[in-house]
């Protein structure tokens, strides 16, 4: 059986080598890290450069892109709102063009209503007149009828056309029918 210092010698001997500096093995390190440096810089430094170039270009590509885009779009926002100002402008003319248009039909159909009921007073004016005259003149018939019949009655004999246009004038001179025609 191993005993434990046996272990633990062979462990630090093992492990020695790596610990104490031995100048063939930094040389053979030294060799080998040159290698990789000299096979990473032919090989992957150049296609890993190239990949950083073209990852840069793509994101200032992209800046630029989304730069563009946010100028584009504010110049769309300040047309959209210049456009939006004039429709606005558009539909407030409008409806004050609409509203005098109101006020003007309105006004007009003021001035035809009083129009039309001015042409009906006149003429139910003209009928009333017209009635007037002709139920005075009924009237006028109707006394002297009733003028010559009670004539007739006092004076018991029959009046001669003359005679009855001359009483029936008297009669009515007498009578003032303009009080009649001023009342209607």
């Amino acid at each position: 059986m191993l005993s434990p210092l046996t272990i633990m010698a062979a462990s630090s001997s093992s492990g020695n080598f790596l610990v104490s500096p031995n100048l063939g093995v930094m040389i053979w390190t030294l060799l080998a890290f040159v290698f990789a440096m000299f096979l990473l810089s032919k090989l992957a430094f150049p296609r890993i450069s190239a990949a950083l170039d073209r990852r840069q270009k793509a994101i200032e590509e992209s800046i630029e892109a989304a730069e563009r885009t946010r100028r584009e779009s504010e110049e769309l926002l300040a047309e959209y709102r210049q456009r939006l100002a004039e429709a606005r402008h558009q539909a407030d003319e409008i409806v004050a063009r609409a509203r005098k248009a109101a006020e003007g039909h309105e006004r007009e159909s003021k001035e035809s209503a009083k129009h039309t009921r001015e042409e009906l007073l006149e003429a139910t004016r003209r009928d009333i007149q017209q009635e007037t005259a002709r139920a005075i003149q009924e009237l006028r018939n109707e006394v002297a009828e009733l003028t010559i019949l009670a004539t007739e009655r006092v004076t018991r004999k029959t009046l001669t056309e003359d005679d009855q246009r001359r009483l029936v004038e008297e009669t009515l001179r007498e009578l003032d029918f303009s009080a009649l025609a001023s009342e209607g």
